[in-house]
């Protein structure tokens, strides 16, 4: 949903209230856009006002923002604990799901079949879609009442042709965080890569590539406060092979052809070591905030029922419902007209206009798929917003219900 850029850039970093003057708007639609960290778009300006040259050149010029650009790439390396030569820049997590799943599958050989949760994101779907078109199979595990993926379906999954697993590491439409260790474990066992789409998960949760075994990992920028238009997949490259999707001059390292987003990068790297350094303090807060809202809304509205896992087994900003007996699309409205930004779901599946794959893969019918509400808080959601969703959508859901009664 649109909201004044008047209401979060003025923001300060410690998330505190909005100057005076300012929109005063409730944002609770952090999956869909964050809003970029002050401290961020500080570092980019230099990049964006000039003085800064092609870090392809060979001028001095080039020299420095090459150094700049491989200074990015240690930092974003650190939040996930990998090598810095493994990271490739994007434009954002969908392109570099769709090089990690085209693309290792396209070098696979005889190699053609892939393995991937029922409720990956849009962008892995339709990679596997396109790689089925070219004569691939999926198969496509399904997941429990809470969004889970068990381990041993994954391993069944296993062929002796499987050249990938693909395995998100949590849902942006329920919060449900995947137990990555133990499938990490039985993929590293069966000599089969491992890609997760950390997109949501990345600077909220502990992860670390080694620890947990993973051979590709997608990062978005904006997820944790970065510009939008970055991204990156980090690669383990003594076990992963990749097709380049994208032909050109051969930047970074060929995966990734055109002329390099530097000041995208450069802010990506900032929010990156922000989310590292700030993570266990700042989930603490947003967690104890999540709660409240999750106790308040199933306490006041009848019939709300949380989706996805509790507690630990959910990302600390996540709170999704289903609502019977009224449309979310109608919810969301009213809640627009009290100064409140929420979501559906996923933004990037929404746009499609089907119905939530998610919601159908955890056993919603079709009357709680209608009646999908997500609220997802960040760096600057305070404790008198979520008093705010509270006080005003009891009555919203009832108002609605009195209006289009169902048998």
């Amino acid at each position: 949903m649109a909201r004044s850029t008047a209401s979060w850039s003025a923001r300060p970093a410690s998330g505190d209230r909005p100057p005076a003057g300012s929109v005063a708007r409730v944002y609770l639609d952090y999956a869909g856009f964050s809003p970029v960290d002050p401290r961020v778009v500080a570092v980019m300006r230099p990049f964006l006002e000039g003085g800064i040259g092609n870090p392809a050149a060979a001028h001095s010029v080039g020299v420095e923002a090459q150094a700049s650009l491989e200074a990015a790439r240690a930092k974003v390396a650190r939040l996930l604990g990998g090598a810095p030569s493994g990271v490739i820049f994007t434009s954002g997590a969908t392109e570099a799901n769709n090089l990690a799943i085209k693309g290792v599958a396209l070098r696979s050989g005889d190699r053609r079949h892939v393995v991937a949760s029922a409720i990956e994101h849009i962008s892995v779907i339709n990679s596997c879609r396109d790689l089925e078109k070219r004569g691939f199979a999926v198969t496509w595990v399904p997941v429990d009442e809470m969004g889970r993926v068990d381990p041993e379906a994954v391993a069944a999954a296993i062929r002796p042709d499987t050249a990938l697993v693909s395995i998100l590491a949590a849902s942006d439409e329920i919060g449900t965080v995947q137990p990555l260790r133990e499938i990490g474990r039985l993929t590293r066992a069966r000599g089969v890569p491992l890609h997760v789409d950390a997109v949501g998960a990345a600077g909220r949760t502990a992860l670390a590539v080694d620890e947990v075994g993973i051979d590709l990992l997608t990062l978005s920028s904006n997820d944790f406060y970065g510009p939008p238009g970055a991204g990156a997949l980090w690669v383990r490259e003594s076990r992963v092979k990749l097709a380049p999707l994208i032909l050109g001059g051969g930047q970074e390292g060929g995966f990734r052809s055109g002329t390099v987003n530097l000041p995208g990068i450069v802010g990506m790297a900032v929010a990156a070591g922000l989310a590292r350094t700030e993570r266990t303090r700042e989930m603490e807060r947003i967690g104890a905030l999540r709660d409240r809202l999750i106790r308040g809304v199933v306490g006041t509205v009848p019939g709300a029922r949380l989706t996805g896992a509790p507690g630990r087994e959910r990302l600390p900003h996540h709170a999704s419902f289903v609502v019977r007996q009224v449309k979310a699309d109608s919810v969301l409205m009213d809640l627009d007209g009290h100064g409140i930004a929420a979501s559906s779901g996923s933004a990037c599946a929404s746009s499609t206009g089907e119905p939530s794959h998610v919601l159908r893969a955890i056993g919603c019918d079709a009357e709680e798929r209608e009646g999908s509400l997500c609220f997802t808080l960040g760096r600057w959601t305070t404790a008198p917003e979520i008093d705010a969703v509270l006080e005003v959508l009891p009555a919203i859901v009832a108002r609605l219900r009195r209006l289009a009664p169902t048998a």
